[in-house]
């Protein structure tokens, strides 16, 4: 069993920066793929980024150059900078981990077996 508890959300005004950080505990050994999805109201859940244990990373396009997902495996921790916030960013976001698939990218929501509870970032403009 692993845990994902994230934090960071919270309100700010379009331009400004949040840095998400989801910590990772339990059986984190087993952890390949950890990644960040979001889910806005009336919408589908959507992938924002993901990271392997190697550094290898995807983003959505949306997001590209103006997110960066990192992970510190020592600390069990995957973070998500957003910078230049835009209020189409508003949405919950989660933290997901996908164990004992190696280290390819997961790009869908189907690889990842835990999800954190959630945080919502809302982007005033």
């Amino acid at each position: 069993q692993v845990q994902l508890v994230e934090s960071g959300g919270g309100l700010v005004q379009a331009g400004d920066s949040l840095r998400l950080s989801c910590a990772a505990s339990g059986d984190t050994i087993c952890i390949s793929a950890m990644g960040w999805y979001r889910q806005a109201p009336g919408k589908e859940r959507e992938l924002v980024a993901t990271t392997t244990t190697g550094g290898s990373t995807y983003y959505a396009d949306s997001v590209k150059g103006r997110f960066t997902i990192s992970r510190d495996n020592a600390k069990n921790t995957v973070y998500l900078q957003m910078n230049s916030l835009k209020p189409e960013d508003t949405a919950v976001y989660y933290c997901a981990a996908d164990v004992f698939s190696g280290p390819s990218i997961a790009t869908t929501m189907e690889r990842y077996d835990y999800w954190g509870q959630g945080t919502q970032v809302t982007v005033s403009s």
